[in-house]
């Protein structure tokens, strides 16, 4: 009865079991059909997996934006009210008083009656763009030269030596140094800062090649006869991705800071210059009488300071192959 069943028992097809017939095609067997996978999709795709970096990223770009913009709009005047000694060092609130509700006046006004607000965004212009810059040539520098210096014991050789000379001296007092003897200004804080700025990020690129470049895969390049130049930039660096985002978000920060400490010694630009610096070595004298010309500037700077940051080890992260699983 049961074979019966059975045997009556509709019989489905390949097809409708949803396979199908390949046949005995060698080159069409050798295929896999896979979707296409894109590194840096899938590192923005990680990335953006925070929603916190929608913030932060919005945030960041309101502020460049504003620092670019700004003093193209409203430029900044340190002299604007210098002939006017009643409105010096005013609140925000007297300054509304005398002028009406403006965003001009929103953070008072200055030593010299100035727009606190306005010397706010034309400083950030400047101290961005030294941060730029400076990590701009420092990078470039630190990460080509750090991948051949892992591969060349002749440079080793010459290096070495010398790395060990400046390392022990703090970066601080050599951009003291170089600001002092070069002067005070934009292109000679870039040229102090960019001397020796890129030596520590190519010594630590150095010591990561030469952990990779004895792995299995870079090893059997070689042997197949790769060139060393496109074992560097095809096998090395895109596994380092991670690590000179990294870097790049500690250097970002790092020449603001640099910049707002030297200016709060009078070592930074020149005297009509503006820079968050400066705005905080100007009101630190005032800090009890005139708290509205300190803390402004100095919560900006903080700001972007603490966003670079988070974005730049946050970016690190998306970086990382093993977060992509």
């Amino acid at each position: 009865m049961n074979n019966e069943k059975k045997a009556t028992a509709p019989v489905q097809s390949n097809e409708a079991l949803g396979f199908r017939v390949i046949g005995n095609n060698a080159i069409a067997s050798e295929k896999i059909i896979a979707p296409r996978y894109s590194y840096w999709k899938s590192v923005f795709r990680v990335f953006f997996r925070k929603k916190s970096n929608y913030f932060l990223i919005g945030l960041f770009v309101l502020m460049i934006l504003s620092a670019i913009f700004v003093p193209i709009i409203c430029p900044f005047n340190a002299d604007e009210n210098v002939m006017n000694a009643e409105l010096f060092n005013k609140s925000p609130a007297y300054m509304m008083k005398h002028f009406g509700f403006s965003f001009k006046w929103l953070f008072g006004s200055g030593k010299s009656g100035n727009s606190i607000m306005y010397n706010i965004f034309a400083g950030a212009r400047i101290s961005l763009a030294l941060a730029i810059i400076c990590a701009a040539i420092n990078m470039t520098v630190g990460v080509v030269l750090g991948a051949v210096w892992g591969f060349s014991k002749r440079l080793d050789m010459v290096l070495i030596p010398l790395y060990n000379m400046i390392a022990n001296v703090p970066m601080l007092l050599i951009i003291t140094v170089l600001v002092y003897i070069l002067g005070a200004g934009f292109w000679s804080l870039v040229l102090a800062m960019c001397i020796t700025g890129w030596f520590g990020i190519a010594f630590f690129i150095r010591t990561q090649v030469m952990i990779i470049r004895d792995r299995e895969y870079s090893l059997a390049s070689k042997c197949l006869g790769t060139p060393v130049g496109r074992i560097v930039t095809k096998n090395i660096l895109p596994f380092l991705t991670s690590v000179i985002v990294t870097l790049l978000a500690t250097e970002l920060p790092g020449y603001i800071n640099y910049e707002a400490y030297l200016s709060f010694f009078g070592l930074g630009f020149g005297e009509k210059v503006p820079s968050l610096g400066r705005m905080i070595s100007d009101a630190q004298a005032a800090f009890l009488s005139y708290p509205w010309e300190f803390w402004p500037p100095v919560a900006f700077a903080a700001l972007l300071t603490i966003i670079l940051y988070l974005v730049g080890q946050n970016l690190a992260d998306a970086t990382d192959p093993k977060t992509h699983m």
